[in-house]
C-alpha cells in the first residue's frame, strides 16, 4: 500500500523564522492529512544524534498526539569535518552507527543516506542495522543518480548483500518532465539572460539528463554566446540538478526501493505539480505493488522571489491532497 508522509525539510523557512516549531510542524502534518513524518535531526533535535531521553519521550508523545508515524531519519555522514583530511573508515562508521541508534530511539525504521556516503562503511554497519531493525537507504538524487560511480558502487553492494536492511530512497527529481519554472523565474530576477533560460527550457524535455551542457568540450556552441554574467554561469552549472528519465528506470531496483521523496517545486493547485507527472508515477508504483511511503519534499522555497513570502504550508497541503486523490483513485 502506498502511504503519504512529509519531510520536515519542507518547512525549513517557516522553522528558521519561528513560524513553526517541531510540534507545529507535526500538527501541520496531521491537518494536511499526512500519515508519516521524515525528519532531519541535525536541524530540529538538540544535540543530535545524542538526543536526551526527555526529548525522545516528548517526540513520541507528539507523534501519538498528532497520529503521525515515524518513517525516515535523514542523516549526513560528513566526511569533511576537518579542513586538512577526510574522516577515516572507523570515524565514518562510528557516525553512521550513532545515527542508527538515534533512529531506533525515535521509532524510525529507516535512515536516508545522502548520495556521497562512503560505501565501504555499509557492510560493517549492517550487523547493528539488523539488530536495531533499521534500514540504510541511499538517496538516488537528480544529478547523482544511477549513472554516477558512487551510486553504482552502492547498488553493486546492495545486490551482493541482498539484505532487507540495505536499500534505496528515490528522489523524484529524476523524473522531472519540465525544468522547474520557479528556478528560472528566480534567476531571471537576479539577472539571468532570458535567452539561456528559454534555451534550457526547450532542450530539457528532449533529453534524459542535460549534464553535457556543463562540459565545455561538448557544450552546444550556441550556449557560449548566452553566458554573459556570473548568474548565467551558475544557472548553467545548476541545470543538471534535474533529470527526465522514464519510470521504467526503476525496474531493476524496485525490489530494493524503500521510500520516495516527492520533490515538489510548484503545486499549481491540489491536482498538479508543474514539473513532475505524479499521476504517472503513482500509476507506475501501483503496477509494481509498491508498499511504502512517498514523502512530500517541498523545495520551491529556495526560489522565493525578492519581496515574497515562502508558503510551504499551502504547497505541502496541496501536494498531500493530490497524493490522497491519486492513491485512493
Amino acid at each position: 500500500m502506498i502511504k503519504t508522509a512529509v519531510s520536515l525539510y519542507s518547512y525549513q523557512d517557516e522553522y528558521v523564522r519561528g513560524k513553526l516549531n517541531l510540534e507545529g510542524c507535526l500538527k501541520e502534518l496531521h491537518e494536511a492529512g499526512a500519515q508519516g513524518v521524515e525528519i532531519l535531526p541535525d536541524q530540529m533535535l538538540r544535540r543530535a544524534p545524542f538526543v536526551s531521553d526527555a526529548d525522545i519521550k516528548n517526540w513520541h508523545e507528539m507523534l501519538e498526539k498528532y497520529e503521525i508515524a515515524p518513517v525516515c531519519n535523514d542523516i549526513f555522514i560528513n566526511t569533511l569535518l576537518y579542513n586538512n583530511r577526510v574522516l577515516t573508515h572507523d570515524e565514518s562508521l562510528e557516525l553512521l552507527e550513532n545515527e542508527l541508534r538515534l533512529a531506533n530511539r525515535m521509532g524510525m525504521k529507516m535512515v536516508r543516506l545522502v548520495s556521497m556516503t562512503p560505501v565501504d562503511i555499509i557492510e560493517d554497519a549492517l550487523p547493528l542495522a539488523e539488530k536495531l531493525d533499521v534500514t540504510m537507504a541511499l538517496e538516488v538524487h537528480a544529478g547523482m543518480s544511477f549513472n554516477i560511480p558512487q551510486t553504482k558502487k552502492f547498488c553493486d553492494l546492495m545486490f551482493k548483500l541482498e539484505s532487507e536492511h540495505v536499500g534505496l530512497v528515490i528522489d523524484t527529481g529524476i523524473f522531472c518532465r519540465k525544468f522547474p519554472r520557479v528556478s528560472r523565474e528566480f534567476h531571471l530576477a537576479h539577472g539571468l539572460n532570458p535567452k539561456l533560460g528559454e534555451y534550457i527550457d526547450k532542450i530539457y524535455p528532449e533529453h534524459e539528463e542535460i549534464s553535457f551542457i556543463k562540459d565545455e568540450k561538448n557544450r552546444p556552441a550556441e550556449i557560449k554566446d548566452m553566458i554573459k554574467s556570473e548568474v548565467d554561469f551558475v544557472y548553467l552549472m545548476l541545470a543538471d540538478g534535474y533529470e527526465n528519465h522514464p519510470y521504467t528506470l526503476l525496474d531493476p531496483y524496485m525490489k530494493y526501493v524503500k521510500h520516495f521523496h516527492a520533490k515538489t517545486f510548484e503545486m499549481l493547485d491540489d491536482k498538479e505539480e508543474y514539473s513532475t507527472d505524479f499521476a504517472g508515477l503513482i500509476e507506475y508504483l501501483k503496477g509494481k505493488n509498491y508498499d511504502g511511503y512517498i514523502a512530500t519534499e517541498y523545495e520551491g522555497g529556495r526560489f522565493a522571489l525578492p519581496g515574497t513570502v515562502v508558503d510551504a504550508v499551502t504547497q505541502v497541503r496541496r501536494n498531500q491532497k493530490m497524493f490522497r486523490s491519486l492513491i485512493d483513485g
